[in-house]
């Protein structure tokens, strides 16, 4: 087949996201039915209907319970002191607290006047767990009596706590004694954006907790969940998916969206267009899926399903849906569906899950893997220049996207808890692109990203295995949501 050129015009999804609608997907999961724009070549209809989360993800509105704090009275001497503008600064952080609870599309009950006593700030937070609230936020308007009091029952509930304490309402003996307390993520700044980000977390968290799974591995079917997490699986036998694939038919939608993919493509080296075809079809089959079975997400054993068959393994088709903000997770990896997952919501973003390699010569971290998302830099941007070739089994068509060198990169990863007294554990590297590597002549899978880690970790015991690779430096965050809901980050 000739190479094409890479097209200018609209990207292969066809479609672009206000900034609004993605704050909205990148930070509370929201509102991820982005539709499919492609034209088939004739009709003038749009040829491929959305695929979107159908799951309890999709319906689930997070619900936060908010508050002030501070002496009913004047403040004089004693800190924040008279200077401080109490009342102004109430009307300022409950606007601004408003404005984060309608874009990130959560449910805010901000308590009508402020707590005033130890008593009401119990009574207060009882009330919010006996709501079931996903979160609390506590802003202090003082730093005496019962306002660090308050906070550190806050902290020591049993909902995670944002708490946000402006300039003159906290010293550090103030701060030191939790700082560190699981549960809790303390923000001291007169800029709210540091509260904004830990309500960010805390819709993140609720929303991965709704998330279901459809899990396509074995022959059984069952319901179960990630511990800790909360991410919920649905076991469907793998036969599923190929009894599905086989009986459908070919399609214009199928054909639009292939041909999408070839024209925006800077080569295509290997693969037939039947063969792109053959790949996107499994789109439509996990859209059928999702629908049936109520799922958020999906993951598949597909070496085990796909290996020994005719049919295309789905890389271009898990790329596709991490592109449009559905988390896809390759070989029904349980730690990568937690972190597909975060990515979108909380970092906004799709993760490129990979299998690490060490290279000693140059001191770099390489993930190779068949299927990476192209929107890396977020949902509404621009998709990233690719290539289609063949997966490394040297069948079937992937694309490549190419990442850019001087980048930053989060890597990450969670591991299960394997022993109750023991606290889930989040590995979490930052580095940059030093380059890609060209497969073949190298051997491995066809997406093969090198990294230079921040500092001298030791490659040949790098922990953990299918973590993500994600453009931009998140470690602030994600040890911050680790704080938050009790998971013990590893800064590796």
């Amino acid at each position: 087949m000739k190479q094409h050129e890479l097209s200018h015009g609209p990207d292969i999804n066809g479609h672009a996201l206000s900034r609004r609608d993605l704050f909205k997907r990148g930070a509370a999961g929201g509102l991820l039915a982005a539709a499919i724009q492609a034209r088939a070549q004739t009709g003038g209809q749009d040829a491929l209907a959305p695929i979107a989360q159908s799951g309890p993800a999709s319906k689930y509105t997070p619900k936060l319970c908010a508050a002030f704090v501070r002496r009913e009275g004047p403040y004089g001497m004693r800190w924040p002191g008279a200077v401080f503008d109490g009342e102004a600064a109430l009307k300022k952080y409950a606007a601004e607290m408003q404005n984060t609870a309608k874009t990130l599309e959560v449910s805010l009950d901000l308590r009508s006047t402020p707590i005033y006593s130890e008593a009401e700030g119990k009574a207060w937070i009882a009330d919010a767990e006996a709501a079931k609230a996903d979160g609390l936020i506590l802003v202090l308007l003082d730093r005496q009596d019962h306002a660090w009091p308050t906070a550190t029952l806050a902290v020591n509930s049993s909902l995670p706590a944002v708490i946000f304490a402006p300039l003159g309402t906290a010293f550090t003996t103030n701060t030191r004694k939790i700082a560190n307390t699981p549960g809790g993520l303390f923000c001291c700044s007169d800029d709210f954006s540091e509260a904004a980000l830990g309500m960010r977390m805390l819709a993140a968290g609720a929303k991965l907790r709704e998330t279901r799974y459809i899990v396509l591995k074995g022959t059984d079917r069952k319901d179960t969940e990630i511990a800790d997490f909360g991410v919920r699986l649905r076991y469907v036998p793998a036969d599923t998916f190929v009894q599905k694939y086989r009986a459908m038919a070919d399609s214009d939608e199928i054909a639009a969206l292939a041909d999408r993919y070839i024209k925006h493509a800077e080569s295509v080296k290997g693969p037939t267009v039947e063969d792109v075809r053959h790949g996107v079809k499994s789109l439509l089959v996990a859209r059928q899926i999702l629908q049936e079975e109520e799922g958020d997400a999906i993951t598949m054993d597909c070496l085990g399903a796909f290996g020994k068959t005719d049919i295309s393994l789905p890389c271009i088709s898990w790329s596709h849906m991490l592109d449009l903000g559905i988390p896809a997770a390759c070989e029904a990896d349980h730690t990568a569906c937690v972190t597909h997952a975060l990515s979108q919501y909380l970092l906004g973003r799709p993760g490129f899950q990979q299998d690490p390699v060490p290279e000693t010569k140059h001191g770099w971290l390489i993930g190779a893997h068949c299927t990476c998302p192209t929107r890396l830099d977020g949902f509404n941007q621009p998709a990233a220049p690719y290539r289609i070739q063949p997966h490394h089994g040297m069948r079937d068509a992937t694309p490549v996207p190419q990442w850019e060198t001087g980048r930053r990169v989060t890597v990450f990863d969670v591991k299960l808890r394997t022993d109750a007294e023991v606290a889930p554990e989040m590995y979490i590297s930052t580095g940059e692109v030093v380059g890609m590597n060209a497969v073949p002549p190298c051997g491995g899978c066809v997406v093969s990203v090198n990294l230079k880690l921040d500092g001298d970790p030791d490659l040949l015991n790098f922990p953990g295995f299918h973590q993500l690779f994600v453009y931009g430096d998140f470690k602030k965050e994600l040890t911050g949501y680790c704080r938050l809901f009790g998971i013990t980050p590893v800064v590796v």
